[in-house]
């Protein structure tokens, strides 16, 4: 897989640690937001692979970050937007799908887990367009980092 340009949104620093630590020694490029403030308002600033977001944050959660970079995202673009919390519930995933993001990760974050991510969702086309193949609710269970 190329280097990717992830835009990681996480406030808990172990879990900030790990993910960036990951996807750093994978060979990828990762810019750091502390809360969906920050996302949204790093999303514009660069042309990203795509973003993990954190769900339940202070100053601006996941969700809401969501709702307001898919508004405010050019027309014909769209960044893969995969949501990383413990709420794990088809209904939490389904809440997630409904804010704009394209997937759910659930916590802890497994290194399997979090790479078949990328791989799915940044397969990238001749023309260079991101293309997102469908979701599977029958993903392997995570193997904690």
């Amino acid at each position: 897989m190329q280097p990717l340009r992830i835009l990681l949104v996480e406030d808990h620093p172990i879990n900030q640690m790990i993910a960036t630590n990951l996807l750093e020694k994978s060979g990828h490029k990762v810019v750091l937001a502390k809360d969906g403030q920050e996302a949204v308002d790093l999303f514009p600033t660069a042309s990203w692979d795509i973003v993990l977001m954190d769900v339940q944050m202070p100053v601006l959660g996941g969700l809401e970050a969501t709702k307001i970079i898919r508004a405010t995202e050019p027309a014909g673009q769209h960044t893969p937007i995969v949501a990383m919390t413990a709420n794990t519930s088809d209904a939490d995933r389904d809440e997630c799908l409904a804010s704009g993001m394209d997937d759910h990760l659930a916590k802890p974050i497994s290194a399997a887990a979090l790479l078949q991510v990328l791989a799915r969702f940044v397969s990238i086309s001749n023309a260079g367009k991101v293309l997102p193949s469908s979701t599977s609710r029958n993903a392997p269970p995570p193997v904690e980092m």
